[in-house]
């Protein structure tokens, strides 16, 4: 469909004014990523192994690929009884429930069991929320600016590459892919990246929205409990308009990759993002 000029003039608008209240965020922040190329050994290919439910059958069948490559986890991973199994070399947690839930018993267990780990391992959180990191976890850690960064192209460009900020981070698989642009791979793979939520959404009769998000371990009935309180009290556009900010989000990511020359591969079964070629683990 060809853009009339008023379309033009809206579409400049609104990039003006996503420009501009980016650049106040920029001004603004007072911590500066840590993350860089020399924090990874790129000569292999990275595998990002998201939480969705797919991860099993990768695991199933793939088992010797996730061992023979650096892999990257993300949230509650460390809870599921294939962590030690599958060793990650690089673990992202972004959302603040992680930094600020003192009463979550699952929040608890993942911070013990990251101070466990007795692996090379770099954890990589953002800036802003690095000293609240328990002293206990003696791993590695690194930084990343989760700050949203959107309007004009040469700004996006310039943010994205010099770790001032990324696409909107809608959900973990967001800035992990963005860390591992950061840490130089030059080729990415996507595993457990299902995001097929809108498959489970519902509305029941009192108009409350229900939304199941199973992943690839079994989740308790705290984090269940938990979950399903947070979408009770979101009305279903605000929900929907929040899965339509992630699918943007990699479109905008995969146009930044490919002028860094860097691959992004999509190898989950039945994944619902579209914005990245699919072939399976190398």
């Amino acid at each position: 469909m060809t853009k009339t000029a008023s379309d033009k003039i809206a579409s400049f608008a609104s990039r003006l004014g996503q420009t501009a209240k980016s650049i106040v965020k920029l001004l603004t922040q007072r911590r500066r990523a840590t993350i860089t190329k020399a924090d990874a050994d790129t000569s292999r290919p990275l595998i990002i192994l998201a939480n969705g439910p797919s991860l099993n059958q990768t695991i199933a069948e793939s088992l010797p690929s996730l061992q023979a490559h650096p892999t990257l986890a993300v949230n509650f991973a460390a809870n599921a009884p294939e962590f030690r199994t599958l060793r990650p070399r690089y673990y992202v947690l972004i959302d603040p429930h992680f930094f600020s839930a003192t009463d979550d018993p699952n929040v608890t267990r993942l911070w013990d069991n990251l101070a466990r780990v007795d692996w090379p391992m770099t954890l990589i959180v953002p800036a802003r929320r690095r000293r609240l990191v328990p002293a206990s976890v003696g791993i590695d850690i690194l930084t990343v600016n989760d700050i949203a960064v959107e309007g004009f192209l040469p700004l996006e460009n310039a943010a994205f590459a010099r770790g001032w900020g990324m696409p909107r981070p809608r959900n973990v698989l967001i800035p992990s892919i963005m860390a591992a642009i950061a840490m130089g791979f030059k080729e990415i793979y996507l595993t457990g990246a299902d995001h097929s939520w809108l498959k489970t959404i519902s509305v029941d009769d009192n108009n409350r929205v229900v939304s199941i998000q199973p992943h690839f371990y079994k989740d308790n009935d705290k984090e269940l409990a938990r979950v399903r309180t947070d979408y009770l009290h979101r009305p279903l556009h605000t929900i929907i308009d929040s899965f339509r900010i992630a699918f943007a989000s990699y479109h905008t990511i995969a146009r930044f990759a490919a002028t860094r020359g860097i691959r992004i591969v999509n190898s989950t079964p039945g994944s619902f993002i579209d914005a990245f070629p699919r072939a399976p683990l190398p």
